[in-house]
């Protein structure tokens, strides 16, 4: 008798890090994908605007059909991505819930794609066929509309991806976590769990959206001057409470940056937004009002420079800035990684005479995440024989992974994988795969994947120590100096401050010049060489050298 084809689960990104969430699963040569999500670059990441899931691998397979990109919500962390797999692998579905197939195509409308891309809608609970493959949605809460996981057939018992998640009671648009489905999973037999394990190091329950209610009317009321709310462009339900907030407080609304306007637009239309068109001004009317009458809703709670709050901490906004008595609320936290520009953009509103509130000042932020007791409800509600732990950094799956010890899943049948690592389930159970080759995939303006970890490091050196140019003209007959060298500077010394060690410097490129004459084609390392030696012993930094050596 024939074995049967094994079941394979490759994560592409978002284990061991907070983002550029992608999952392949495939079987017998067809495929398919669970999200295409983008990760905010770290400090130390100079110029780069966000990095993708690295597929590259993926797209040199010619042993797989890829039948569909299945998406769970709509965060940039999910759907970010999307724009390049469309690029790479040509006329690929998509399958999203109505407010995620409207954030899509305002994604794919923007990189001119919408028009040749096929997107498939579908409400939560519905069963949807991605190829060969059959995959039963349901909802659940997170902070945005229309979330879902999804029941994954396969030969071998149910697979269920959660998605993010958690188990909130009274939810801001009034649908909850489908506990039934979930349930009536476990009565059919779930044989992997793939769960978000972002919160794994908080104890307790998730507080609900509900909370934010109180915590934005105290804020508001409060509040002697302008208001600006800074959060995710994607967060609907939160532009959603501070639009009845400021309905309470006779206030109108001004939505700031273009992603945030256009998904704004879309949730509207989608029946997600409830607001009505008297309560929306432009920047224009909204300068012109009384301070006590605006609400600004802006994007860059994150701290990212080129965001509208980056922009007014740094006095950089064209149409608007910070004033005494504004009051400026962060609805949002940190993502790993972000912890010290957001704090870094809160002091520079400070120090412009804002007001910042962000929790834990006040509850003006919950996150969408489930933490340790509704991860145990979920088990439980599942009833798994495996659990692989994702969505989260290596910290987070390790503290999921002894989560679970206690609540029905034995430490042994907890998978632990990285990015790459393939993971094979079969009628023996589960085994551990090939891994494939990968890393981050830089996106820096057009270019995409053309910045590399060496560039991101001569940026750090750039970023620390700037950069020393000295140029010098040989005679190519004699090797002698045909005149002084020329030097140029930037981030490393104020040129005029500093002749004593200019001298120095002319010096030594004079020296090692004279002293190469027989060696033509090595004066320029020899220059570099030397100088960076000179530059070190009298400053202890390590500028990037370049020199021009012209014979003429």
């Amino acid at each position: 008798m024939a074995r049967k084809p094994k079941f394979k689960i490759t994560p592409i990104g978002g284990l061991g890090e907070i983002g550029k969430n992608m999952t392949l699963f495939e079987r017998n040569g067809e495929g398919f994908l669970i999200d295409c999500g983008i990760m905010f670059p770290a400090n130390d990441m100079h110029g780069v605007d966000y990095i993708i899931p690295d597929y590259r691998w993926l797209e040199e397979r010619e042993d797989i059909r890829l039948h569909g990109v299945a998406f769970t919500h709509g965060h940039e962390d999910h759907i970010g991505a999307v724009q390049h797999v469309v690029r790479s692998f040509p006329g690929i579905p998509l399958y999203a819930t109505p407010l995620t197939t409207g954030l899509l195509q305002v994604k794919l409308k923007n990189a001119r794609l919408l028009k040749s891309t096929k997107i498939h809608t579908f409400d939560a609970g519905d069963t949807i066929k991605i190829g060969p493959f059959k995959l039963e949605s349901f909802h659940v809460c997170h902070s945005i509309p229309n979330c879902v996981g999804y029941g994954i057939e396969t030969p071998y018992g149910m697979i269920v991806h959660t998605g993010d998640y958690k188990f909130d009671n009274t939810p801001v648009h009034g649908r909850k976590t489908d506990y039934a489905k979930l349930a009536g999973f476990a009565q059919r037999g779930v044989v992997l769990l793939m769960a978000d394990s972002t919160n794994a190091d908080r104890a307790g329950w998730t507080q609900s959206e509900a909370v934010i209610d109180g915590a934005l009317d105290k804020v508001f009321r409060a509040a002697k001057g302008r208001i600006m709310v800074a959060t995710f462009a994607s967060l609907v339900s939160r532009v959603q409470q501070v639009v009845n907030a400021a309905r309470n407080h006779k206030r109108k609304v001004c939505i700031t940056g273009y992603t945030m306007s256009e998904y704004a637009k879309i949730a509207r239309k989608l029946g997600y937004l409830d607001v009505e068109d008297d309560m929306l001004v432009s920047i224009g009317q909204a300068q012109a009002m009384p301070p006590r009458k605006v609400v600004f809703m802006v994007t860059g709670s994150q701290g990212e420079p080129s965001a509208v709050l980056g922009k007014l901490a740094a006095g950089r906004h064209r149409q608007l800035d910070v004033r005494d008595g504004d009051t400026i609320i962060l609805s949002s936290h940190p993502i790993p990684g972000n912890e010290e520009m957001v704090y870094r953009t809160i002091n520079r509103l400070i120090e412009r005479g804002a007001d910042v509130v962000y929790d834990p000042i006040e509850a003006v932020h919950v996150s969408g995440h489930a933490c340790q007791e509704e991860m145990r409800l979920m088990l439980n509600l599942t009833q798994p024989k495996y659990l692989m732990p994702v969505h989260g950094e290596t910290r987070h799956l390790h503290l999921h992974a002894k989560l679970s010890a206690d609540n029905g899943v034995p430490a042994e049948n907890v998978v632990m994988v990285e990015n790459g690592v393939t993971v094979e389930l079969g009628s023996g159970g589960i085994s551990i795969g090939e891994r494939q080759p990968g890393g981050y995939v830089f996106v820096d303006g057009s270019g995409v994947g053309d910045v590399g970890r060496a560039v991101i490091r001569d940026r750090e050196i750039l970023a620390q120590d700037g950069f020393v140019l000295v140029s010098v003209n040989v005679d190519q007959r004699s090797g002698k100096l045909i005149d002084e060298p020329r030097i140029v500077s930037r981030g490393f010394v104020y040129l005029k401050d500093a002749e004593d060690f200019l001298d120095q410097i002319r010096d030594n490129i004079t020296d090692v010049v004279n002293r190469s004459r027989n060696l033509n084609g090595n004066r320029r390392n020899l220059v570099e060489e030397s100088l960076g030696k000179l530059i070190y012993n009298e400053t202890k930094r390590r500028p990037m050298i370049f020199s021009i050596v012209n014979e003429v």
